[in-house]
Order: structure tokens, then C-alpha cells, then sequence
């Protein structure tokens, strides 16, 4: 794991369980202090995610497009970039 991808990963570990933690308060209880909670975390996240993705310069378009799925976009970015690093250097 390269430096400059920590952050990324970190973030997109983030706004994965923040989703899944709201999607479950919806489903269950739904009570307003999870969901104000949440809610805010998981929007910085996803917008944190997007950020980083575009900031990467290994990023491709089609990298930085799957950035702005909600939830698991961090995630599909980070697995195209581990793919475009395999790829580049022959492992």
C-alpha cells in the first residue's frame, strides 16, 4: 500500500460503513441522533473519496467516474487502481 493511497483507503472504508450503518438504522429503530450523525459522516466521506480519486495522477477517467458511486465508489476506485499498478508493473 503506497502512501497516497492510505487516505483514499482509509475514506472509503468510511463511507462504506457509514452507509451500511445508515441503510440499518433505516430498516430498524431509524433514530434521528444515528441518522444526524451518519449522515454528515458519510456525505464527507464520499466527497473525500472523490476528491482523492481525482487528485491521484494514475487516475484514469473511467477510475475517477467510479468515484461518484455512492457507497462503494472509494472502493471500486481503489480496485482499478490496484489493477492499473499490476498492470503497469508486470506483477
Amino acid at each position: 500500500m503506497t502512501v497516497a493511497l492510505r487516505p483514499l483507503r482509509i475514506a472509503a472504508r468510511v463511507e462504506l460503513i457509514s452507509l451500511i450503518v445508515l441503510l440499518a438504522n433505516l430498516a430498524t429503530a431509524h433514530l434521528a441522533p444515528v441518522s444526524s450523525l451518519m449522515g454528515p459522516l458519510h456525505g464527507c466521506a464520499y466527497l473525500f473519496v472523490v476528491g482523492a480519486t481525482w487528485r491521484l495522477p494514475q487516475a484514469t477517467p473511467a477510475t475517477r467516474a467510479t468515484a461518484f458511486v455512492p457507497g462503494v465508489g472509494g472502493l471500486l476506485a481503489l480496485r482499478r487502481l490496484g489493477r492499473r499498478h499490476a498492470a503497469v508493473s508486470g506483477t
